[in-house]
């Protein structure tokens, strides 16, 4: 895929420069910092990444390390309706594999990337502490418990 260069418009810049000074440029608070970024812009491109690193004096490797270590972090930007697989072992030993093989073939996108018309992106997480009715699907905050992949296509219906 392509990196689609982001352009940031000067009040979003002004905006991020600020959350970095109200945390003082401290780079103790780069978490803090990442998840206000992210409130702005939806996502942390490369463009973020690299003024989070100039304002709090720290590598723009040292940013991407954290980005990529947090799920709940993206680099992409999430669709209408962000869909969240989760992995974890009791999810994935009750088939949670197969229910998101489901999800790829009904919306034709991979895991990271977002259906063209912005509506769906796709995730998938370790485990959201509903281990009981697994294998579980997030559909941006709510929880769907039990799910086979026939019942993907009910999901999706409750967003058309």
């Amino acid at each position: 895929m392509s990196h689609i260069k982001f352009k940031l418009n000067p009040e979003q810049l002004t905006e991020l420069k600020e959350v970095c000074k109200s945390f003082n440029n401290d780079k103790g608070e780069l978490i803090n910092v990442l998840h206000k970024a992210q409130g702005i812009f939806g996502y942390l491109p490369a463009e973020v990444q690299e003024v989070v690193a100039k304002e709090l004096k720290i590598s723009v490797a040292q940013v991407y390390g954290v980005v990529t270590f947090y799920s709940f972090f993206s680099m992409m930007p999430k669709g209408q309706h962000p869909i969240s697989i989760c992995m974890g072992t009791a999810c994935y030993v009750r088939g949670g594999e197969k229910v998101l093989d489901e999800f790829k073939r009904i919306l034709n996108i991979q895991v990271g990337e977002t259906t063209p018309d912005g509506k769906y992106s796709m995730s998938c997480l370790r485990c959201v502490g509903a281990c009981g009715l697994a294998p579980v699907v997030m559909v941006g905050d709510k929880v769907y418990g039990r799910v086979a992949p026939d019942g993907v296509r009910d999901i999706l219906k409750n967003y058309e």
